[in-house]
């Protein structure tokens, strides 16, 4: 093998002995499995990020700053414990911070990695899928309209245009032809070729080869709801901190003396963990889906996923079977039931793997018609303006075109009309009524085409598609079934699934006003005749109607549709393009994972909800708390370094959630908060109020006071108290009604047994107390969190 640097200007045959290739039958797997030692992978190595500096970056920002600044009072203030225990806290958590992160990136990394590219390749004379970073040069491949190209390909024959703005910023498709040259990373827009891999890697002409698949972390719409929400809290928080160094400045106390444990009661009130929370819940989700089959491109998608209420799904290789065989067929016009079949398969190429094509080649093949000594000199792939394939076929010295197509389309073709026309019409409807697919064969010459006749395919539903749409309806999400087969057919696997009979051609749409037809749309159960830009403007009307949509495709014209929905989900058999453009690829066929997807995005969705209440709650059980016991007794019953001991082991409890066991909700999920933050809010006024008539009891008649062990009675009650209210809020219902994850469980269990031993023996700056007043604050939370507080959640609740 030769490998040369620049082969635009080479010939298509010199090409092919340089790099010791054949058209006909490709490399060899021997060959390519040593070409690959040789060149490496058909990749580019993707710059990691520098794991020191996003070390060093956990010190860097709002909540580190404000840690740093208490440190550096400490410092001036003289209090070296409280400078040595924050400092050290601060790096533990930068430490466990950076390993969550880091950890749930490598997750992301792996989903990455099954998302990659797959290329069409001739080897050992078969074509086959695999994945693209396996190409080596001289391998043979083909590319369709959808595909990224995955490697720098000379053309061999076929034409197609490829969009390579990505790369040259060219905004208008590029026509290429045998003899020019595709490089990695551009699309194909129309048509097809087949090619020859010449470089692969760092050695392709532009040295990179496209990134198809980046997950992105967009902004969630979440994150604006809880901004809101937060800001509000921290605006409550510099009030309540404003009147104690009020009443401080009356009783005398240095200020300065009050500015670390301000400091900290103020960063409390952030949500410092709020990002890592989101990444953390979402890739667990990511990965729990992965294994179902989903693989989630966009991490918001699962939380998407959750509030979807109409599922618009494509009734081939998504409702049906997507394997195509042949039923019947019919003969015309003087021709035999096995001309149907040879010209058929001569309409078709196995190398595009379109089932239509593969089922009128298993049909020639299992009839034992020979194609041998047929030469397909030009091929045309199925286009929707055109409803047809054709193909220029030489044999003995003569030409002739074979195609298939539309029933009605290849009749026009033939110039059929009168009586012929309205029995093929006929026919095709009493196929259609049986579910089956009608497709025309012709055969054309000097005398122009002729009818060879009709071939009934049959797309039978999926064993188990009728029990998953019951189940997506018992979710509260509607399937609409979009095809672009005929109405008769569309109506009879509607019907055969349980969709319902409001099925509705797209032409009846046509002269409607725009709000007519978008109430049509909403009340329709699906549409036939729906060309790929035909989605779109249904996904849109759909969202007009204040609906989410999840919509699911397969094609590179699907691409507008499944970027317009909010969850876009490119099926199993999707092209390169359409996988680039939705926020979740499925692995395997059929409905099943999309039921996954809701149940585990409903999950994602419950965890974030946990996440705001306990934050609700805990600014106002940690804040409130602190400032009013001051303001009605004088004394901070905390200080700094308490705090900042409990905001770590609290957040460590929080980013647990990510691993919970929620309960999926029976309904799609909303962000209407209102019930939600009523329900937090008054669970915090309620926790402050125990809390304080718990520290009456301390202060009256436990005789606590600061030199007796006050300060660590008092850590012992907000820590208790954040713990068994995660309890209370991880659950819409009684919380007994649904059991903790292992790990929320651990981290819950391990806080409060830390903060049992901790207050018993003691440690620099919390003395110890009689483990009979532990008891009391456990015993006081169980029964306020655990049977008041969340009996009164449960009658908020079920009042929305």
């Amino acid at each position: 093998m030769m490998l040369v640097s620049d082969f635009s200007a080479v010939p298509v045959e010199e090409a092919l002995r340089k790099l010791d290739t054949s058209l006909e039958t490709g490399l060899t797997s021997d060959e390519a499995k040593k070409r690959l030692a040789e060149v490496g992978h058909n990749e580019v190595p993707e710059k990691k990020k520098n794991a020191a500096l996003s070390f060093l970056k956990r010190f860097w920002g709002l909540t580190a700053w404000t840690l740093e600044l208490t440190i550096l009072i400490s410092y001036v203030l003289g209090r070296s414990l409280d400078l040595i225990v924050i400092a050290a806290l601060l790096i533990v958590n930068a430490v466990l911070g950076f390993a969550q992160e880091w950890q749930a990136e490598r997750a992301v990394d792996a989903l990455k990695q099954k998302l990659s590219i797959r290329a069409r390749v001739l080897r050992d004379g078969a074509w086959s899928i695999v994945p693209a970073r396996e190409l080596v040069p001289g391998d043979v491949v083909r590319v369709r309209a959808g595909d990224f190209v995955p490697a720098d390909v000379k053309v061999i024959e076929g034409e197609v245009e490829v969009d390579q703005s990505a790369l040259t910023g060219e905004s208008l498709p590029v026509g290429k032809k045998a003899g020019d040259m595709l490089y990695s990373g551009s699309l194909a827009r129309k048509g097809e070729t087949t090619g020859v891999t010449i470089l692969t890697g760092t050695r392709t002409y532009f040295g990179r080869a496209a990134q198809l698949v980046q997950v992105a972390r967009p902004k969630l719409y979440v994150e604006t709801v809880i901004t809101g929400l937060l800001e509000w809290l921290l605006a409550l928080v510099i009030i309540l901190l404003s009147l104690a160094f009020v009443a401080s400045y009356l009783r005398g106390i240095s200020l300065l003396g009050l500015l670390p444990l301000s400091l900290v009661l103020l960063v409390s009130s952030i949500p410092v963990a709020l990002p890592a929370m989101f990444t953390v819940t979402m890739a667990l989700g990511s990965l729990e889906l992965a294994k179902k089959g989903v693989l989630v491109t966009r991490l918001s998608a699962s939380q998407d996923a959750a509030m979807m209420d109409i599922l618009c799904a494509d009734k081939t290789g998504t409702i049906t079977m997507n394997r195509l065989s042949v039923a019947c067929m019919v003969e015309m016009g003087g021709y035999s039931v096995d001309d149907v079949a040879l010209y058929g398969a001569l309409a078709s190429q196995e190398a595009n793997q379109d089932p239509i094509d593969l089922a009128f080649i298993a049909e020639a093949r299992r009839r034992g018609l020979s194609l041998d000594g047929y030469a397909q000199k030009k091929f045309t792939p199925f286009d929707p303006s055109t409803r047809r394939t054709e193909a220029v076929i030489e044999k003995d010295g003569e030409e002739f075109t074979a195609v298939k197509g539309a029933a009605l389309t290849i009749a026009g073709l033939c110039n059929i009309g009168g009586a012929e026309i309205a029995d093929i019409e006929a026919r095709v409807d009493s196929f259609a009524k049986k579910g089956y697919r009608v497709v025309a064969v012709a055969k054309g010459g000097m005398r122009g085409f002729e009818l060879v006749g009709m071939t009934a395919l049959h797309d039978p539903p999926r064993p188990d598609s009728a029990k998953l749409i019951d189940e997506l309806r018992g979710m509260g999400i509607s399937t609409k079934m979009l095809t672009g087969d005929s109405l008769p057919i569309a109506r009879e696997v509607a019907k055969e699934v349980g969709i319902g009979e409001n099925i509705s051609g797209m032409e009846s749409l046509k002269g409607m006003g725009i709000n007519r037809a978008r109430d049509a749309i909403e009340k329709s159960d699906g549409f036939a005749g729906v060309y790929p830009e035909d989605k779109y403007l249904i996904v849109k009307a759909l969202q007009a109607k204040k609906h989410v949509v999840g919509m699911t495709g397969d094609g590179v014209n699907d691409a507008p549709a499944l970027k317009q929905a909010e969850v876009g989900i490119a099926v199993s058999s999707a092209t390169d393009a359409a996988k680039g453009a939705a926020s979740v690829v499925l692995t395997e066929e059929g409905l099943h994972a999309i039921v996954s997807l809701v149940r585990v995005g409903r999950m994602i969705h419950q965890r974030i909800v946990t996440w705001i209440l306990n934050k609700i709650i805990k600014t106002f059980e940690i804040v409130v708390f602190v400032v009013a016991a001051y303001l009605i007794t004088g004394v901070y019953v905390v200080g700094a370094f308490e705090i900042v001991l409990l905001l770590f082991l609290i957040d460590f409890v929080t980013i647990s959630i990510a691993t919970d066991n929620a309960r999926p909700s029976l309904r799609p999920e909303t962000w209407d908060l209102g019930p939600l933050v009523k329900a937090s809010v008054l669970l915090g006024i309620l926790m402050v109020s125990e809390s304080l008539a718990l520290l009456y009891i301390a202060m009256g008649f436990l005789h606590l006071t600061d030199a007796t062990g006050l300060r660590t009675f008092a850590f012992c009650m907000l820590i208790f108290g954040g713990m068994f209210t995660i309890f209370v809020v991880r659950e819409r219902d009684y919380f007994w009604m649904s059991r903790p994850s292992n790990i929320l469980l651990a981290a819950i269990g391990g806080d409060m047994l830390v903060t049992t031993i901790v207050s018993v023996f003691g440690i620099p700056g919390l003395m110890p107390i009689p483990i009979a007043y532990v008891l009391i604050a456990w015993a006081w939370y169980i029964l306020f969190a655990l049977l008041i507080n969340d009996a009164i959640k449960v009658r908020v609740l079920r009042l929305r």
